[in-house]
């Protein structure tokens, strides 16, 4: 598929009450996004403020400025009282409220939501000409294109939108991040559905508490449209207090016997796993190569969403039975090697224990994981993680991840605090870890590597620097 790039012009002075009639060919506040004949607005950003900027977005073409402040410059300068609330008012104006023309499906969650709105834009993919935007990017049919943040900003979505518009895209199925609800990012978007995974605690370097961070999550259920539906895990032990955020008809999910669409007689054999949806005293038996408990309680929210927006029933359990893998969650990889290899984005305690555990069930030979955790987050969750993956693996390497301006060995410490077993080791360097976890296997065992997932970068201090485990892997076996 060939996917168009879509431009657009309007004057300044229709963006906002000014006397300058300057063409704008795009909206940006990151100076380094800028590109000729864009508008820059100096935003306050969460640890910039970029009035800082403003003359570097000058030298990279900027032909117009929002500023709060005096810029001494030949281009149009318009000084306002709040960036941030102008910015959002000019986006709407430039894009002309695009997003009107969408269908918002939204998953929120601490794990599950990559592969919830994966299995969901991939049975509406036909149906509804539906589009993934999440972790593993912008997906839509056979484009993707790589973001930044899980949920994009405000300017960027605006853009995306505009081009999925052109190419014939009405439905996005979207991760929706505590931090960008924190931030009020998309605030502007009206969601037809919104579904929670779960909540354990994640995020709390930038939340501080857990009472914080499920407060953000609850914030995606009040931009439901009333019209709209709410799908919530029933199981999860903060479901009360998101269902209180719900001003839409709310649907729920889980083993509990009062769900709406209840899971039972899950099965998990021979790399695949079948289980009953039962809903309004019908049994629906559901096929799937994914493995383990975790991704029945991801289906099933897909199930429920798809269901209740009308999808044949015996479409959505073909298209279900149809899922490969979703890249880099629970993915298998194979060389012709004689042992598996599992690629995991997990990197919270409750994500990393559904993994192991679910693969320790049926376990023949060792569980060799290799695994990190990130810097600049909270360290309280790095004691849990490290016994966890103690108790489950036979043998665990600890490994660089994320570091950020932490030193990775004392990331590495954290998590290796309270293990009292003597089934861990420590090797820096992210592929060296790999390379000696794929060196040590034998015949039935199973090499998991946690933490990046399909990432395609290492954070070390500021900078994002070329990294992909996935390449890492692969360059064992091709050398």
């Amino acid at each position: 598929m060939f996917f168009f790039i879509v431009y657009s012009m309007k004057r300044l002075n229709k963006l906002i009450k000014c006397k300058y009639d300057t063409p704008i060919y795009g909206v940006k506040t990151n100076s380094k996004e800028v590109e000729k004949g864009d508008l820059f607005i100096a935003v306050h950003g969460f640890n910039v403020d970029h009035h800082d900027y403003i003359m570097d977005a000058i030298e990279r073409g900027a032909v117009a400025i929002i500023s709060e402040k005096k810029v001494e410059t030949l281009i149009p300068v318009v000084i306002v009282k709040n960036t941030n609330k102008t910015a959002k008012k000019i986006l709407e104006k430039f894009y002309e409220n695009i997003e009107k023309d969408f269908s918002f499906i939204g998953v929120t969650g601490t794990d599950g939501k990559t592969t919830t709105s994966t299995i969901i834009s991939y049975i509406l993919q036909d149906v509804y000409n539906c589009c993934n935007i999440g972790t593993n990017g912008l997906i839509y049919k056979d484009y993707k294109e790589t973001l930044d943040n899980t949920t994009p900003s405000c300017e960027k979505m605006y853009n995306y939108l505009l081009k999925l518009n052109k190419n014939g895209c009405k439905y996005v199925s979207m991760e929706v991040s505590s931090e960008s609800l924190l931030h009020k990012r998309l605030d502007m978007i009206k969601y037809n559905v919104g579904i929670m995974t779960n909540i354990t605690e994640d995020h709390l370097n930038i939340h501080k508490t857990l009472d914080n961070y499920i407060e953000s999550k609850g914030q995606l259920f009040e931009q439901i449209k009333k019209d709209g539906f709410s799908i919530l895990n029933i199981d999860d032990n903060y479901y009360d207090r998101i269902k209180k955020r719900c001003h839409s008809k709310v649907f729920t999910y889980g083993k509990n016997v009062k769900s709406d669409f209840r899971i039972s007689k899950i099965k998990c054999q021979n790399m695949s796993t079948v289980f009953n949806i039962l809903h309004k005293n019908r049994v629906f038996t559901v096929n799937t190569k994914l493995m383990g408990a975790y991704n029945v309680y991801n289906i099933t929210a897909a199930f429920a969403c798809c269901y209740l927006m009308g999808v044949n029933c015996d479409y959505i359990l073909e298209r279900i039975r149809e899922v490969e893998q979703v890249s880099g969650r629970g993915e298998y990889l194979d060389f012709g090697q004689k042992f598996k290899i599992v690629l995991d984005y997990a990197h919270t305690s409750n994500a990393i224990e559904n993994v192991l555990y679910t693969l320790s069930v049926d376990k023949i030979g060792r569980i060799i994981t290799v695994t990190g955790s990130a810097g600049g987050r909270e360290k309280e969750k790095r004691v849990k993680m490290g016994e966890i993956v103690s108790l489950y693996s036979d043998v665990v390497i600890f490994t660089t991840d994320d570091p950020r301006y932490e030193d990775p060995l004392n990331i590495i410490h954290d998590l290796a605090k309270n293990i009292t077993k003597n089934n861990y080791q420590i090797i820096l360097d992210r592929k060296d870890a790999i390379h000696k976890a794929l060196s040590m296997a034998n015949k039935d065992d199973i090499v998991v590597i946690l933490g990046k997932g399909r990432d395609d970068y290492m954070a070390v201090l500021d900078k994002k620097i070329g990294y992909s485990d996935y390449e890492s892997i692969s360059s064992y076996f091709i050398n």
